[in-house]
């Protein structure tokens, strides 16, 4: 009889961008199951990676009382199942399925951290996410961080010991397709058309940003460099890629005035696929406070792009500073005004970076490499349950 597996994710465009195919694949040796919250959307993710799913409603928010009835949801669920595996990502799912799942018995519970909110909070609000971690971490028989940085805090806080933690592979929840995210996708036709469209000219530098347009992402401060940028070099664009959070973590009114008068930033809002418009594109400027281990970076540097990112975890390790991009300070409008104009300016210094760009990423990050080792944590993970019986 084949074993169950259940991926479980707060919301299921974690799912569906941030884990696309591994449950496919997964399914090859598993029974897998898909929980997330939002029914018809998790169900065009169960048909498009072949799985069954549940829908339990869950929330980004502190919401005490719903929370608890997800708990209680779970708990029958895994009791029903009778699951060998339960695999959560994002600090919601992660609290809620850990703690049912200890409650129901499941033998396997796994917990991938691909991100601390708490890193970015201070006050009454840190000690309660502090503590959630340490639950679902405590819950957990392994934990996941998806970057070295996020390994060392988690160690450096205590949130848990050396041994229930390890990092598969070289980071990254899910890898990354470089058949799938290389630039001979887009054909010159395709490209020509959404630079017709976005007004974009032939001699135009475009730096993009691909991700939700809030302000832990560094979007106030992105915009507020471009501002200066624009205003001496009309060639230069800036392509926001993504969705406002406006009832989560909005920006500030500058920015949005500023998005929506200058004509040198373009808005598109979420888009599906964002291969054309990272083809499109010169580097990705990712100004973000806080990360687990960003897609999106990875992403552009297939796609040939180097990028200008944070010091933070994940980025500082999949760009190394004057190899593939450059590193900047984290919440520093001068430092993105600095290294943009840096790569616009000095042609010989960006040529480098964009001939090591995708390279340094087929190397490292194949999909299919995350993907066995993580399909490895599980074998082990059972012969040692065996080994323990």
């Amino acid at each position: 009889m084949t074993q169950k597996l259940i991926q479980i994710t707060t919301v299921p465009i974690s799912l569906d961008i941030l884990l696309s195919g591994q449950l496919n694949y997964m399914q090859s040796f598993y029974e897998v199951t898909a929980v997330s919250s939002e029914r018809d959307y998790l169900k065009k993710i169960g048909a498009k990676e072949n799985v069954k799913t549940f829908t339990v409603e869950m929330s980004r928010k502190i919401t005490p009382l719903h929370d608890l009835v997800a708990v209680i949801k779970l708990f029958l669920f895994f009791k029903r199942e009778n699951p060998l595996i339960v695999h959560s990502h994002t600090p919601k799912a992660g609290i809620l399925s850990m703690i049912a799942a200890k409650c129901a018995g499941v033998p396997i519970r796994l917990h991938t951290v691909a991100g601390l909110p708490l890193m970015e909070t201070k006050g009454f609000k840190y000690s309660i996410l502090e503590s959630v971690e340490k639950l679902t971490y405590f819950c957990a028989t392994m934990v996941y961080p998806n970057s070295k940085g996020l390994h060392d805090f988690i160690i450096a806080n205590k949130f848990a010991s050396q041994g229930k933690l390890k990092i598969i592979a070289n980071g990254s929840s899910n890898g990354i397709n470089t058949n799938h995210f290389a630039l001979e996708q887009v054909s010159q036709s395709q490209q020509k058309s959404l630079k017709t469209e976005l007004d974009i000219q032939n001699d135009d530098f475009v730096f993009v940003f691909v991700g939700r347009l809030v302000a832990d992402k560094g979007i106030n401060e992105v915009v507020h460099a471009f501002q200066k940028i624009t205003k001496n070099n009309f060639n230069v664009k800036l392509l926001l890629v993504g969705m406002y959070e406006k009832h989560l973590d909005p920006l500030d009114d500058f920015t949005h005035e500023e998005i929506n008068s200058n004509k040198n930033i373009l808005f598109t809002g979420f888009q599906k696929d964002i291969k054309p418009y990272l083809a499109i594109s010169n580097a990705l400027v990712f100004a973000s406070y806080r990360e687990g281990f960003p897609n999106v970076v990875l992403q552009a540097g297939a796609m040939g792009l180097p990028s200008i990112v944070t010091d933070i975890n994940g980025c500082n390790e999949i760009i190394i500073n004057g190899k593939n991009g450059i590193i900047i300070p984290v919440k520093n409008i001068e430092a993105i005004e600095k290294a943009a104009l840096r790569m616009i300016n000095e042609k010989d210094f960006f040529a480098t970076l964009q001939s090591n760009a995708r390279a340094m990423i087929t190397s490292r990050y194949e999909q299919q490499l995350i993907w066995a080792s993580i399909l490895e944590e599980y074998k082990q993970a059972q012969n040692k349950l065996k080994k323990s019986i």
